[in-house]
């Protein structure tokens, strides 16, 4: 790759925000409100949260370092474990990928149709927006890593902007009363549940809101500089961090830890205290720009983790294919890009299926997070490691592995059949493996 294409620390930093950052935190608080009891109980969520997010940042820092590689969430797996469980891990990643991707890009069309008509449209208007969105930043990719790269640091400074003019309704006095709320969706106090289960409980979707940054590493190979990996990946994740605490204390003082619980659509009431009921529509239009941010960082990420997965030959070969000028990764590009489409055809419906992925992440950042013990311990890339802190990383690595696993715990607890499918799947990629790669032998 050429040096003129490679991305310099404000790219990785802005990736890591853009891997971050979706529509969850413009709507999940809510529930957490909802389940957490109490407010001094909600804050301590989210200051938990971050700190578990910091430890990861550290610790996918240095892995980043020992293991500079495109596709490095594949690599981690495969070098350190098994390419067996590489190959099943991210397969399944891979999937699910594409199909959130149709997910938020038809949430998306629901935003431009509440924008346009100020109601729902049908089927076809939501597809066609959908795919479109989807098209239009293929095209994008083809030009190649630098201009997709730039494209999503303009995405993720408006949506950096979003949430900057949601925690400034702070400032404007006001109380902004809910709209609506969410039926059928869990309500605890204190009189239901002990504050230790309710904080276990509420964690889980914290945690998962600050996920996303472990993806970073798969452009481990295409930096400037080795050195540049953990600065880009602690600088985002305390900008992630720091949004994240203060968008909900502008939530609990705008709407009110009590009403805020189960509310709907609790980012377009900040918006409304800036703009009255004009709010909603420019939160219409924000949010889809949003939406836009993560129907691109996902063309990015993924095609990364086929070229990996190709080169070790558990993909075809056509994956590691790079345009002769453009050095983008057009196979992949397009596998995935259609894929993505074909699934917006089934609808919306699809995220329902997708429970098995909050086990499935559970145990990949758990164990993904633990090869750094493996890395030291070969001291690979050991010259690249410089600085006082990674002293004491593996302390912060052993702490977020445990957290991880006990996500995974609690997911279990609350989706036995989640977690069961999810384990299935595994079992079953790891079956495909060994039937149609492991008995090839090396060309």
């Amino acid at each position: 790759m050429t040096a003129k294409n490679k991305l310099n620390l404000t790219d990785i930093s802005l990736i890591v925000v853009s891997l971050v950052i979706g529509m969850g935190i413009f709507r999940n608080p809510a529930s957490v409100a909802a389940t957490s009891g109490t407010s001094t109980i909600f804050f301590l969520l989210w200051i938990a949260g971050g700190i578990i997010a910091l430890f990861g940042a550290l610790t996918y820092a240095e892995i980043g370092q020992r293991l500079p590689a495109m596709g490095g969430y594949y690599k981690v797996f495969a070098e350190c474990y098994h390419p067996s469980v590489g190959f099943s891990v991210n397969s399944i990643i891979l999937i699910s990928n594409a199909a959130s991707l149709a997910v938020v890009a038809l949430i998306g069309a629901d935003y431009v149709s509440d924008l346009l008509y100020g109601k729902p449209s049908g089927v076809l208007f939501n597809s066609i927006v959908a795919i479109t969105a989807v098209a239009a930043f293929f095209v994008v990719n083809l030009f190649g890593l630098k201009t997709s790269s730039r494209t999503q640091n303009v995405l993720i400074i408006i949506k950096v902007g979003l949430m900057v003019l949601l925690i400034s309704a702070l400032f404007k006095g006001v109380v902004i009363e809910p709209h609506g709320y969410e039926e059928g969706s869990p309500l605890f106090t204190l009189n239901d549940k002990s504050a230790f289960s309710l904080f276990v409980i509420s964690l889980i979707p914290v945690c998962f809101a600050y996920g996303g940054y472990q993806q970073t590493i798969n452009f481990g190979g295409e930096v400037k500089e080795t050195r540049i990996i953990p600065k880009g990946i602690i600088i985002g994740i305390i900008i992630v961090i720091g949004l994240y605490l203060l968008i909900n204390v502008a939530y609990v003082e705008v709407i009110g830890y009590e009403k805020m619980k189960n509310a709907s659509a609790i980012g377009a009431l900040l918006c409304e205290a800036w703009f009255g009921k004009a709010g909603g529509k420019v939160f219409d239009a924000l949010m889809f720009l949003s939406v836009l941010a993560y129907v691109n960082i996902l063309l990015m990420s993924n095609p990364r983790v086929m070229f990996a997965m190709s080169q070790d030959k558990v993909l075809p070969k056509i994956f590691s294919y790079r345009h002769p000028k453009t050095e983008a990764l057009v196979p992949g590009l397009l596998t995935f890009s259609l894929i993505t489409i074909i699934v917006t055809f089934f609808g919306k419906g699809v995220d329902n299926i997708l429970n098995f992925t909050m086990f499935l992440d559970s145990i990949g950042m758990s164990t993904s997070a633990a090869t750094l013990f493996i890395l030291r311990k070969r001291k690979q890339n050991e010259a690249m490691i410089t600085g006082n802190w990674n002293r004491f990383t593996p302390m912060l690595a052993g702490f977020f592995v445990f957290s991880y696993f006990m996500i995974a715990v609690g997911v279990v607890i609350k989706d036995v059949n989640a977690a069961l499918i999810g384990t299935g799947l595994l079992a079953f990629f790891l079956a495909v493996y060994y039937f149609f790669y492991h008995r090839k032998k090396p060309d």
